[in-house]
């Protein structure tokens, strides 16, 4: 497999992460909607960078 595909899967990945990381409590806990936003970008451009890799392949390019 492709490495390039198997880090952007560990970048979805840990932008899961970044959501579901309990920081309430902690002295982190007022940067908990910046984690949340940079989790949800993560998720998202990565996911969006695999289907159009996806797509490229697809179409032989």
């Amino acid at each position: 497999m492709d490495r390039f595909i198997l880090l952007m899967l560990a970048c979805i990945l840990a932008g899961f992460a970044l959501i579901k990381v309990p920081i309430a409590g902690t002295f982190l806990a007022g940067l908990e909607p910046i984690t949340n936003l940079i989790g949800i970008l993560a998720i998202v451009i990565f996911s969006l960078v695999l289907i159009f890799k996806g797509l490229m392949a697809l179409l032989g390019k």
